[in-house]
């Protein structure tokens, strides 16, 4: 039987197809429960994206409360030994979000369905209908604070040579025409690449094959602490995945994104 390993982050619809039976495999869908109802990847779990957010005012892009992800993850039936497969069907944005968790529990086993389930359709795989039941009650998680900069060390970080913020934004947001917080604009020295500019619609909105090389012609490279945000780290899920399936090895979530920042009396913004 096939297993996930030797596998890059981000795989292929026939690459998962052939490995539907391996052990210890948990598939999670993060579409939406009528299109999880409609038909699904074998054997996936659906997680409503809205568990993966704190979903509270002004930042509900922060991460859920320790007891709220043990009892996610143990539904999923989390062990040590899992291996991950998360998708959508927006390009990778939620899917991206929880890769993103998944790093926070320490967990490193995990792929990434490049396309989700519009890829997944566009081979002509088969979907099911079938839910499986809940796993178990709650696991006992460790969170880990390397995955995610907080406002405070993002403000102890501006100016730093190494440092590049990308903000996932749309560019109306990035230069303050579009208001959706106290203030407009955006974190001094962040650099703007909306999250669909990376995605490539020919493909079912599969991770660009240029990505490399476009996030290399804006100055987000992998010799440097890369720190992505939106308004509340779903969209920046996706450029938080983006940089990690490059190989970039310092890349970090801002879960408050402008939804706190924008929002906070004694933070510097640029329009």
């Amino acid at each position: 039987m096939p297993d996930f390993s030797g596998l890059p982050l981000v795989i292929e619809p026939d690459a998962l197809n052939a490995r539907l039976d391996a052990a210890n495999l948990i598939v999670v869908d993060l579409t939406s429960a009528a299109r999880y109802a409609a038909g699904h990847i074998h054997g996936a779990h659906f997680v409503d994206p809205k568990r993966t957010q704190l979903g509270q005012l002004p930042a509900p892009g922060l991460l859920p409360g320790l007891a709220a992800l043990e009892q996610l993850f143990g539904e999923l039936g989390h062990n040590s030994q899992a291996t991950y497969v998360v998708y959508d069907d927006e390009g990778g944005g939620w899917a991206g979000r929880f890769i993103w968790m998944l790093d926070v529990i320490g967990h490193s086993r995990y792929h990434y369905l490049d396309g989700g389930i519009l890829a997944w359709e566009a081979a002509g795989l088969p979907l099911s209908q079938d839910t499986p039941a809940r796993a178990g009650g709650p696991v006992s998680l460790t969170l880990h604070d390397e995955p995610t900069a907080t406002r405070e060390y993002l403000q102890s970080r501006l100016g730093a040579a190494d440092l590049a913020i990308w903000d996932a934004r749309g560019p109306l947001e990035y230069t303050g025409e579009k208001v959706l917080a106290a203030k407009a604009g955006h974190i001094p020295g962040a650099i703007n690449l909306e999250w669909t500019a990376a995605m490539d619609p020919a493909r079912q909105l599969r991770i660009r094959s240029d990505a490399a090389q476009l996030l290399e012609g804006l100055g987000i490279t992998a010799d440097k602490e890369i720190i992505t945000h939106c308004q509340t780290h779903h969209r920046s899920g996706f450029t938080y995945l983006v940089a990690k399936a490059l190989g970039y090895p310092r890349v970090k979530g801002y879960a408050g994104s402008w939804g706190e920042w924008g929002n906070h009396p004694d933070t510097p913004t640029e329009v």
